[in-house]
This record gives C-alpha cells, structure tokens and sequence, in this order.
C-alpha cells in the first residue's frame, strides 16, 4: 500500500525523479509473454487470450516510436518472445494449414516489426549528446541476427509463404484492402531478413558464432524451396497488369537489390560448379606472389651477425675546427656528422629510403571500397540458385518490370522514395551487367543465341535513357553531391553504351538493330551530357571523397565512350553536331509555368517573375577535338591515382583501362607534359621497379613502355629546358603543360576552305516564337504597312493574280486537248497528277527598280515571302530574284492571297504593340570562301558545265513543248479560231485586238546593260512571268471569278504614300529575225488584249522585263 501513497511538495523542494521507463515497462511486458502461452510435454501450448496478448504487444512496441533508446525491443529481446513464442504459434497456425488464421497474421506482423532494418547513420544524428550518452546499439543489431536465425528454421518460410498464397489467389475483383496489406506484410519480412547482415566469415569463432556468417546462404536456399522467388519473379512480370502486384512493385524493386548486391554479375555469369577451382587457383597465385616479393626482398644468410652501416650526410663539405670562435648553435648539426644505420637493406636501397621507415607516417583518410554493394559469403548452391533467379527474371520479367517503375515514378506516385531511383539505377546497371557477360559467354547455335537483345530492349528506350541522365544532372547540381546516385548512374550508362556498342558490331547480322544502335549513338552525342558526365565524374573525383567503386566506374565509362566514339567516327564521316545549353540572358515573365524542359512547347508562354532564358547552341562534333578535352590536369590527376593502386588489380581489364586512357593524353593528344610532375616520376620508378613482380601478361607489357616512352619524354625535354627540373614540382594546370609538350596549336592552310560571315545583304528578320503561321504572315504586313511600304504588299497581290491566271491557263490548255468542257466544269478545274508534273516556277516580275531593291534589300517583305513558301533562284546573285514554286497548287496560291488580303483591308490585332516588336534577327548565314588556287583550277574546266547547261536546256524544252502542245497541226488550227475570234470582237468593239485599254507600267532599262540581259534568260519558254500571252483571253475574262475577287479587294493606296513615278517614254522596237517575230505575233494575237513580255536575267543575276526579247 506504500507504493500507492502519494506525497504532494512544496513548489520550493525539489522535483521528483523521473522515473525508469524499463521499470515501468520491462513487468508489463513480461506478464503479457507470459500469457502467450508455453511448452508443455515438449508441445508448444497457446494461452486462452493469445489474440489479445498479440495486440497488446504490438501496443508496447509502438511505445519505441519515441524512444531512441528502444526500451521496449531490448526487454523483447531479452524475453526472446520471437524464437520462444512467436515462431511456434506461427507453426502451429499457419504451419498447419490456417494461413487465414489471425493469430498466425499478428505473428507475421510483430516478426516484421522486430527486424525493421536499423539506419546506423540515421539513428546516431538523432541521438542527443546529453540524454543518450551511453546508447549502444551493438545488442539490437546481434538480437536481429539471432532473428534471422530463428525464421529460418524449417518450416517458419513455408507458413509464411502459405499467408500471401489466399489474397493472390482470388479475382481482381473480390480482393479488398485487407488482402494487400496482408502481400505487402509478408513482403516487407522478406525484405527485412535480406538487408540484415551476416557476420564476417571468420575461422577463429565459434561453431554458434560461425552459424551467423551463413545466414543468407541457408536464407537464399529457403526462399527458393518455397517457391518465394517464383513469387517474386510472377509480381514483376505482372506489375502492369495487375493493381495488386502494381501496388508492390518498389518493394520487389528493394528485394532485387539487396538480394544482388551481395555478388558480383559477372562472378555470377560464370559456371558455378568451376568457381571453387578457379578460387583456389587465385588464392594460390596471390601466395606465390607474396612469397617471391619477401624472397626479392628478404635479408641474406648473413643477417644473423647483424648489419651496422655508417652514412656520412654532405661528404664535400669540410668540418668546421671545434675551437672556431664563429661556431654558432646550428653548426653541428650542418656539418658532415655521419649517421649509423643498423638495417641490412640499407646496403642495396637508399639511405633515404631507411630513414623514412622510422618517420611517422601521416594519417590519411581511409578509402571507401564501395558504399552501394557488399560482399556476401554464399555458398556454390546459394549462388546457383541466384544465378537461376537471375536468368528467369531477364527472360520474363525485366523488360516490364522497368517499363511499370518507370511509368509509376514519371507520374510521381506517392509509393516512389528518393532511395528507389538509387536501387532502380543499380537494379538495371546489375541486369545488364550480367546480361553482356552471360552473353559473351554464350556459344551461338546455327546462328541463334539464347541471350537476344530483345530481353532488355527497355533499356534502349528514349524515355529511360532521359530519366537517367536527368538523374545524374539532378545528383551533379545537388549540395552536397549525390556520389552513390551518380556512382549508380555512371555504371548503368556505362553498360548501356557497351549494349550499344554490340548492337552496332559486325556480329550483329540484322539491319534493323545496327540502325537502331547508329540513331542512338548520334543522339547520345547531340544530347552532349554524356559528353560532359564522362569529363566532369573524372575531374571530380577526390580521393576520401568517392569510393574505389565510383573511381573505377568513372574510369571505365570513360574507357566505353571514347572506344565507341573512335569506331563511330571512322564508320561515319559526316558532320555531327552536339547540342550545348547556355543560360541566356535574364527575363522577366509574366505568371504562368514554364514548359518542360525534355520538350519544346507549341507556344512560347511568358511567365512572370525574372527567369533565365535557356540558349542553345550547336557545334560540331569530332572525336579529335573530344579527344583533347581529356588532356586536363584533374583527369590526369584521377588516372595516376586509378593507376597507383596497380598491386589490386584482380583482372588485366582494369590495367588496360588504365593504359588506354594515358596513351590518348600522352599520345593522341600529344599531353604528356602533364606527367612532368615529381609525384608521378615516383609513381613511374616504382612502377619500373616492381616490373618482375607484374603480372606476365600484355597489358603490364604495355605499361612499362609507356612509362619509358613518358621518362624519355621527360628527360628529352629537360635538356631543352633545364628549368622544368623546378617546374616538376608545380602543378601543370591552366595550360602550363603546353609549352613542355609536343602539342602544337592548329594552323589553318593557305589553301584550305574558311567560312566567312555572309555581309552582302542585310540581316533576315524573323517572327518571335508563340504565332501560328497566319498570324506571322498578318504581323509582317503590318510592319510594311506602318513602314510605308504599303505598295509593296499590293505588289505581292498583284504577283499573285499573275501566277494563279497562268497555272489556270495551263491547267486548262491540258484539260481542253480532247474535251470540251462546260462552263461550271471550266470552273471547278483541279490540276491532274500528270499536270502538276509539267508545271514550272514562276519567276515573279519586277515592274520598278523600286521592286527589285526591296526584293533583295527589304528583310520585311523577304520574311513574307519566305512565309508564303517563295524561294529565290540564285542566292550567290547580286539582285535576288524570287519564285513561286511549281508544287504550289492555285488552290493554296488563293488562300494565301485571300490571307494577305484579309490582313491588309483588316489589320491584325497586337494588343496596342507594335509589329517591329514581334520581330527579331536572324543569325547571318555563313557562306565558304576558297582560296585563290583553287578558284584558278575551276575556271578552266569551266566551258564544259556551260555546253552541258546548254544541252540540257534545249531538251527540256523539246520536251516540254510537245508535251504541251501535243499534235503542231492541231495546235495551229486552235490558234487560227482563236485569232479570228479576236478579230471579230475587236471589230465590234473598234479596238485593236492586241492593245489594252490602258498601258501597263514598264521596267526602265539603262543603257549598256541591256545588250548584257539578253543572255540571262531563266528556265522554259512557257515559265513567264505575269502579263504572259494567253491562249484565249477572252474567254478567261469571263469565266475566272478569282481574278474579279481580286481586282475588288484591291485596297485602296494610303494618303501617305508617296506619288507613283512618271511612266517611261515609249522606245522603238528592235528589229527582230523573222522567227522571233513569228513566235511573238503569234501568241499576241491569242492573247485578247495582253502584251507580251520576257524575262531575263542581268549580268548580275537580276531577272527584269522586256518587250522584245523571245519568248
């Protein structure tokens, strides 16, 4: 009854002790275990309350949630309620068949509560200086050994497997909430008993203690004996088709991963039965070598009388007189004092070399080895029971299990952890990895090979390949870096490009793969971030700072990629380009989102606030140039220290790599100034000096003459420059290694090509982003039109009405050869295949000087007419002169004539801006310039393009004319109906058949120039320009309704414009041969009305109009 008094102080007396939280706890859970029930008669027997004892101790457990102490789970482990309690009510439920059982699903429950993987790292930030001082967590991490232990006796996994076979087995439609969790249950015990971790093998434990080094093996067997993996392998290859399998996909994703990261993919490639011979073969080589290098280095048989060696420091110097009254404190200890060595090696080594085994040696930072996998002590049956598993999941379930994860983190599915993109990364890298080696060791059988590169074809996939450089962008920009992410990312690229190196190989016989693997190797390196990655994770590396692991990934992507990119470059000789972003200049914007940065928007939206516009440049790629950016101190840095660890090198690849990499800096890239440092000339004499102990193969061949080659390189050097002998102590960064190299900078030949900036015009124009092409086409012309230039959009009109009368002339002529036509059938003319095939460009007439200085000069009208899909006939000409192309059908010339209309009678609405703001400039062209010689080369082969030029002129108009015209005679009596019929109406009317009404404008020709334009004539008779002769005027007149919608749209000329110039005054006509004459009254009396006119072109490349010349 003491116990239940209560004593009230003072607030001025001191507070009461807090009291013991396990004295509280440590009774109540004792009498709860107690009435689980117990063994009776060697038979485990259930209490009545069991159920409730279950809940009661889940209760208590959740009393840890705000303990760091873990009061609660060391009173468990002291109770040893798991072996002694919950695993014979799990065997006595579930193990007889009840595994829908309660009882054997709150067991399960509180088994995967106990083996909750403890974060050391995390816990220990968590613990307070003062409060939990004296934490230790050494007994929780042996309690979950002894766990493991437990459940692993036989039976446990079979009850447990039993549990999750109920849920699964029912439809899709009748599970409920219950049956998932019940999956996700089990799945996180089985996860929970991988991630622990068995002891050290170890010869000296004893036999209990030696059991826990041997826990994943017995662990890796049970789950294959109850068909756990088959579990496994059907909820991966299902996760799409399946909501409850989808459910569980990142948690099959962790059990993948702590499963594989304790063996290497390509020691599990490899037959098992062999792996014990071939590791006591290399256990017993790395003995031998240790027994030659004590035997090269052991003391003589006449070490036993010992060895006492005296070496005298500065012999040259004289000794100083003792009695010298000048002798100063210091004097002594310069003098030449000799010093006493009582070790044998002296007599062979250097002095130097003896004194400092007795110095201390400096404390540096331990190296981690490699913080993603860990070594695992499987036995031969382990790992061939995981070598089964592995082969089964890339044959079944690899290509949509990625698909289903990738998908699910892409929609940013709350299930997704920041951990799993890790595990993900090193889940594919390992599949990969075995995948290769499995495949290289393979033998093909007639052709065919069990390891096709279908199976992980998922990995290829433009999406996938995204999200990973995405995620090593995203673990290089964070502070501090993400090394283990990027060291995941780093591996998996890197088998991704070996994956791809082998689909572009010549063993590979299908087309369709070798074009696939050609696309993915340009897109790789237009993308340019493996480029960078490849650069930037080699001169990142800090020794201390990254593991061994991430080192030799680095060293190995780098190795993939340059080898990939050399092959590629010598099987492809065109010009690659590689994309480079730069942030541009600082905006401000205006609230909405930004697009997403793998796409490109359809509209450019202009978010508010001040955002940092993203510029991208392209630059051409060539492997020489890449090749170069290696030659860089830090990777050279990085290399030495890869190659300084030569003694662990386990396989001659990872002395290859190495070699590799340092003959491209030093050979290719003529680099090997970078060398000249003091600590690499040690590195390269101990190198030298351990050369008998390398291994006898070619790769430590190759190393010992590349380090001659590098010395002699040195030595050759420092003749020529004795002062490198101090510089060698310096570091060779910012280019300082150039002027000790054989590097030489480019120099451009006198004959060779340069590019040049194209001046002779002004700059293009164009339309900022976010407009459709109609609404460019309306803010151009209102640009013209608040420039004044409103003649000039009337001009482009009017080349419009000339173009669509002579393709409806054409269209007609083809269509009337054998036909009559009516007139509503006249109206609905379309062109035939076969016409549009005849049609030629139409070379648009430039009436003024006026015209022909703002078809070459004026940008704004350039921009309409290249968005009306015009294009110019010789851009290398003084005067540009401007085509409708043949393939532009009169259907799409109307609609961008009623556009252009529409917007000039109706101006676009810019919300109060003016059109010149929505306009920007164009970057120049560049045009190659070449050197004199070889323009003098070119001129005397220069007749013959000319006679072929003209040869195939005359046939294309052979051809063309008796396409058209058909049958001469035919066409000789159309024509004479035709003129007859114009003579009759000109009597009625009493005017002139061949004259207008009214005169046409012409074009004033000066002087001297005219005799040059006669030679200037541009492609077939028939492809004239507007006011060509018609071959029946009069009846297009009266049938064509497009050109009275045209003439009435005219708009009407501003007050502002200025007055239109005088017409010239009429000049005599040449005279004519009687041929031309001929050819020219005879389409003029066709034409009701039209003149005839001619286009030539200038001597300097300009087409102009005519009256005389042929047609």
């Amino acid at each position: 009854m003491d116990d239940d008094v209560i004593s009230i102080h003072s607030s001025h007396e001191s507070e009461p002790e807090e009291l013991d939280r396990r004295a509280i706890l440590e009774p109540v859970v004792q009498r709860v275990v107690d009435a689980l029930g117990g063994y009776e008669g060697g038979v485990y027997r259930m209490g009545d309350e069991v159920s409730g004892c279950l809940r009661d101790l889940k209760k208590l457990w959740r009393k840890d949630d705000t303990d760091d102490e873990r009061t609660v789970a060391r009173i468990f482990w002291e109770t040893r309620v798991l072996p002694n309690d919950l695993v014979p009510i799990l065997l006595a439920t579930a193990g007889k068949g009840l595994v829908e059982d309660k009882r054997a699903i709150a067991c399960a429950d509180l088994m995967t509560a106990m083996t909750w993987p403890i974060d050391m790292a995390e816990e220990l930030q968590e613990l307070d200086e003062e409060l939990d001082k004296g934490t230790d967590y050494t007994q929780l991490m042996f309690s979950h050994l002894n766990y493991k232990a437990a459940l692993l006796t036989p039976g446990v996994m079979q009850a447990l497997f039993g549990i999750v076979i109920p849920p699964i087995s029912k439809p899709q439609k009748e599970r409920n909430e219950r049956d998932g969790q019940i999956v996700n249950l089990i799945l996180h015990l089985i996860r929970n008993l991988i991630f622990i971790k068995d002891l050290p093998a170890n010869t000296h434990l004893s036999a209990d203690q030696a059991e826990y080094s041997s826990l994943q093996t017995r662990l890796v067997k049970a789950l294959s004996e109850t068909h756990t993996l088959d579990l496994l392998l059907t909820i991966a290859a299902n996760t799409s088709n399946d909501t409850l399998f989808n459910a569980s996909n990142t948690l099959v994703l962790e059990i993948f991963y702590l499963l594989f990261r304790g063996v290497k993919p390509h020691l599990l490639a490899i037959n098992q039965s062999k792996q014990p011979a071939q590791n006591l073969h290399r256990l017993l080589a790395a003995e031998d070598k240790k027994k030659k290098d004590l035997a090269r280095n052991a003391s003589s048989r006449h070490s036993r009388f010992g060895t006492t060696i005296s070496v005298q420091l500065k012999p040259s110097k004289k000794p100083v007189a003792p009695d010298a009254a000048t002798e100063g404190p210091n004097d002594s200890a310069s003098g030449s004092r000799p010093l006493v060595l009582h070790r044998q090696a002296a007599i062979t080594r250097e002095s130097g070399s003896v004194l400092d085994f007795a110095k201390r040696s400096k404390a540096r930072k331990s190296n981690k080895i490699d913080e993603l996998a860990r070594e695992d002590n499987l036995s031969v049956e382990a790992k061939i029971v995981l070598q089964g598993f592995a082969r089964e999941s890339v044959d079944s379930s690899f290509n949509p299990f990625l698909r289903s994860l990738l998908k699910d983190i892409k929609s940013e599915r709350p299930k997704i952890k920041e951990k799993d993109h890790l595990r993900l990364l090193y889940v594919t890298k390992w599949f990969l990895e075995f995948f290769l080696t499995s495949r290289s060791n393979e033998k093909a059988v007639e052709g065919q090979r069990k390891w096709n590169l279908g199976l992980v074809a998922e990995v290829t996939d433009r999406g996938w390949i995204i999200w990973v450089l995405k995620r090593m962008r995203q673990a290089m920009d964070e502070k501090p870096k993400m090394w283990n992410e990027l060291q995941a990312g780093i591996e998996c690229l890197t088998q991704l490009l070996l994956l791809i190196d082998i689909m572009s190989s010549s063993v590979i016989s299908d087309p369709q793969l070798n074009e696939a693997a050609a696309v993915l190797q340009q897109q790789l390196i237009y993308n340019g971030e493996v480029l960078d990655i490849s650069l930037e994770s080699l001169r990142s590396y800090k020794e201390g700072t990254q593991s061994l692991a991430y080192l030799n990934a680095s060293v190995h992507l780098a190795y993939a990629l340059l080898r990939m990119l050399e092959r590629w470059g010598k099987e492809n000789t065109g010009a690659v380009y590689v994309r480079k972003k730069k942030p541009g200049k600082t905006k401000k914007t205006t609230g909405q989102g930004l697009a997403d940065e793998d796409g490109v928007p359809d509209v450019e939206n202009e978010p508010d606030g001040d955002s940092e516009e993203e510029v991208v440049h392209e630059t051409m790629f060539t492997f020489d140039a890449f090749e170069m950016k290696f030659a860089n101190s830090e990777i050279t840095k990085t290399l030495l220290t890869y190659l300084s660890r030569y003694r662990d090198f386990d396989s001659p690849e990872f002395m290859k790599r190495a070699i590799n990499l340092i003959h491209r800096q030093v050979v290719k890239a003529k680099a090997e100034g970078l060398y000249f440092n003091v600590s690499t000339l040690n590195l390269f004499k101990t190198i030298l000096d351990d050369q008998k102990s390398l291994p006898k193969d070619h790769s430590s061949k190759d190393l010992v003459k590349l380090v001659n080659f590098i010395l002699h390189r040195f030595f050759k050097a420092l003749e020529e420059e004795p002062f490198l002998a101090v510089e060698a102590f310096f570091p060779k960064n910012r280019g300082h290694w150039k002027q000790y190299s054989s590097w030489e900078p480019e120099r451009k030949g006198r004959h060779e090509r340069e590019t040049v900036e194209d001046t002779k015009f002004p700059p293009e124009v164009q339309v900022k982003k976010g407009y459709s092409w109609s609404e460019q086409i309306g803010i151009a012309i209102a640009a013209l039109v608040d420039d004044g230039k409103t003649e000039l959009v009337e001009w482009v009109k009017d080349s419009f009405v000339s173009a669509i009368r002579l393709l409806r002339r054409r269209i007609k002529i083809l269509k009337t050869k054998t036909t009559d036509l009516d007139d509503d059938e006249q109206k609905k003319l379309s062109p035939s295949a076969e016409a549009v095939s005849k049609f030629l460009d139409y070379l648009i007439p430039y009436i003024s000087d006026e015209h022909a200085e703002a078809a070459t000069k004026n940008s704004i009208l350039k921009l309409v007419f290249r968005l009306l899909k015009f294009t110019i006939y010789d851009e290398d000409g003084d005067e540009l002169q401007w085509t409708v192309p043949a393939a532009i059908l009169p259907s799409d010339l109307q609609s961008s004539f009623n556009i252009v209309d529409q917007f000039l009678q109706h101006p676009i609405d810019l919300d109060g801006k003016k059109a010149s703001q929505l306009l920007s400039k164009k970057p120049r062209r560049r045009r190659r310039r070449r050197s004199p010689s070889n323009s003098d080369v070119e001129l005397v082969d220069d007749d013959e393009p000319k006679r072929k030029r003209r040869e195939k002129k005359k046939k294309e108009e052979t051809q063309y004319n008796d396409a058209e015209y058909g049958d001469m005679e035919a066409f000789l009596e159309r024509e004479k109906a035709l003129r007859d019929k114009a003579a009759m109406a000109a009597a009625q009317s009493g005017k002139i058949g061949t004259m207008r009404a009214a005169g046409t404008k012409k074009r004033r020709r000066k002087g001297k120039d005219v005799e040059a334009r006669k030679k200037g004539r541009v492609g077939n008779p028939e492809n004239q320009p507007a006011g060509e002769s018609s071959a029946d005027e009069n009846v297009l007149d009266s049938e064509d309704d497009i050109l009275g919608s045209m003439r009435r749209s005219r708009s009407s000329t501003p007050a502002s414009q200025p007055e239109p110039r005088a017409r010239p005054r009429p000049r005599p006509v040449p005279k004519r041969s009687a041929k031309q004459a001929m050819s020219t009254d005879s389409v003029s009396e066709g034409d009701a009305g039209m003149n005839t006119v001619g286009v030539r072109r200038t001597g300097a490349g300009r087409l102009v109009l005519s009256e005389d010349d042929e047609l």
